[in-house]
């Protein structure tokens, strides 16, 4: 490789990207990457538009269908992108979030109190990698539409016919010059996703349709208990300790919390947090909330029914968190996300604000069901005890192997009984 010569750097050596172009530049910024991950990212950006629609009670259901052409066509009946002309940009508002970064409903307190969008370039990354896109938006009496190609406007915004209700239906093909891995969707794993959404969403109707193949497969999801449903489906073929899942809702002037947790004989730990619907892999404030509390709660209850003795030592979140399976949700007006692909939440008051309500309902819960709770905390110490067990034995494996390969005079020799 040729060392760049120092001199040559100038100002016209200084790119300036506009529209779409930096994403398409470098898509990883965006979407996380430009394998199967990023492909069906496309495909949550635009879901995660009509959830917000959702959240903002404005929408009922969700359709997702895989096209046999490789496209994904996603409908809801929210209130429809607005298609007015808006005032800075002199075009479309509908032109206007699928062209401009940082272009949205979102920022404001007024269109949506609570939702997953954030930072203005969801749905406009989704065309900007896409080789192909079409907008069909029912509202003020009429059925609009727009195509856009490799992100370009084919056009301005068309009033096709009159049209009753309201909605918005987003169809996109991924760009093959973008994901030459695959443009290929997984149906598993939507199928994943969306039941995760409708789990989230009390009472919301997501539809998933495949059109690809000779067998066409659909699949209808719709839970009216929200998250209870969730800890049923995920210890579906676990065997629970206690049979009250234990449930909690909060609402505070900025934040709304929801969580559903149950032990199970299982020595996993699966802890699903999630913020304004997104799931944040990597945890976040919301979850060290949760940990500590959950920790605190269950110390005190052993303690304060002598299941501890005073000499014993508190048992550790590890040992406590063996078996359960718990989902946390919070819905916050301002979440402070780290990147765009959103998988850490960072606001420092939700970590507070979840382990102030936790600390307030989780020992209410422990008395109420006080023969459920000592079940929780046998198993939390039958833990700590395995825990030890397995500390010494890995301890004594080290000093065996490390006095063997040192040779000590006799009278120093371990004993070996």
């Amino acid at each position: 490789m040729t060392a760049p010569n120092p001199s040559s750097y100038d100002a016209g050596d200084i790119t300036v990207l506009e529209g779409l172009e930096a994403v398409r530049r470098r898509p990883g910024m965006y979407i996380g990457s430009t394998g199967p991950r990023g492909l069906h990212h496309l495909v949550w950006e635009v879901v995660d538009n009509a959830v917000d629609e959702a959240m903002a009670g404005f929408c009922t259901r969700i359709e997702v269908t895989l096209l046999a052409d490789g496209g994904v066509r996603v409908k809801d009946n929210g209130r429809g992108i607005p298609v007015d002309n808006h005032k800075k940009t002199k075009v479309s508002a509908l032109t206007t979030v699928l062209t401009t970064l940082h272009a949205g409903g979102k920022f404001e307190q007024g269109a949506y109190t609570v939702s997953g969008g954030l930072h203005g370039v969801g749905v406009s990354v989704v065309n900007a990698l896409s080789s192909r896109l079409v907008a069909e938006i029912v509202r003020d009496g009429h059925l609009w539409e727009q195509s856009f190609i490799e992100g370009r406007p084919q056009g301005k915004v068309k009033k096709v016919r009159p049209a009753r209700r309201t909605g918005t239906t987003i169809t996109f093909w991924p760009s093959e010059k973008t994901f030459s891995e695959t443009t290929e969707f997984h149906y598993d794993t939507i199928v994943s996703r969306l039941r995760e959404m409708a789990f989230l969403n009390k009472g919301l109707e997501i539809r998933l349709s495949d059109e690809r193949g000779e067998e066409k497969r659909e699949k209808d999801f719709l839970y009216k208990g929200g998250l209870i449903d969730f800890v049923k489906h995920l210890n579906a073929k676990r065997d629970p300790l206690h049979a009250h899942i234990i449930y909690f809702d909060h609402e505070s002037d900025d934040s709304e919390l929801e969580i559903a947790m149950q032990w199970t004989s299982s020595y996993n730990e699966t802890v699903l947090s999630f913020a304004n619907n997104i799931n944040t892999h990597e945890g976040g404030t919301h979850e060290e909330g949760f940990r500590k509390s959950m920790t605190k709660a269950i110390n005190e209850f052993a303690r304060a029914k002598n299941i501890l003795k005073e000499k014993d030592p508190n048992l550790s979140g590890e040992d406590i968190r063996e078996g359960v399976t718990a989902v946390i949700s919070v819905k916050v007006r301002q979440p402070q996300f780290e990147g765009q692909t959103k998988t850490k939440l960072g606001n420092t008051e939700i970590r507070s604000y979840v382990e102030k309500t936790l600390n307030q309902m989780l020992p209410e819960w422990l008395e109420r069901h006080a023969g459920e709770a000592r079940r929780i905390v046998d198993k939390c110490i039958t833990a700590s005890k395995a825990r030890e067990a397995a500390r010494k034995a890995r301890e004594l494996t080290r000093r065996k192997s490390l006095l063997e390969s040192t040779s000590l005079p006799g009278k120093l020799v371990d004993c070996s009984s």
